[in-house]
């Protein structure tokens, strides 16, 4: 699939019914890190879920880690880590290690490695 250079941001949410319309929720984090603003109208595009793979797995009550390998994302540094790297967290404090990245610079990362307690991004922007 091939992604604009416009995109602003990415996440994956749920269509919720309420009333008489269909809701899907921007999270909080892409408006108060500046990806989005409120009162802005945007165009949206709607992918289909991951494939979970076999139906036969037990569900699990883990929390799944908040991106996935090749997600795109735009994250701000907020700490180095102990050899440097730059330190970025999203939902619910997940953390996504960025070597090369600098306190309070927002960059456009590529999710190269996932695990259960964090993941690591290289910078493409």
């Amino acid at each position: 699939m091939e992604i604009s250079d416009k995109l602003l941001c990415l996440f994956s949410a749920e269509i919720e019914e309420k009333d008489d319309r269909f809701v899907v929720e921007v999270p909080r984090r892409e408006v108060e890190t500046g990806s989005l603003a409120a009162d802005e109208t945007y165009r949206v595009a709607l992918v289909a879920g991951a494939d979970t793979g076999s139906t036969d797995a037990e569900p699990s009550d883990e929390p799944q880690p908040p991106v996935e390998a090749s997600e795109i994302r735009y994250v701000e540094i907020e700490d180095l880590g102990k050899q440097g790297d730059g330190i970025a967290r999203v939902e619910r404090g997940y953390v996504i290690i960025v070597p090369g990245g600098e306190v309070g610079e927002r960059v456009k990362v590529e999710i190269s490695e996932v695990k259960s307690n964090f993941a690591v991004g290289e910078i493409i922007e």
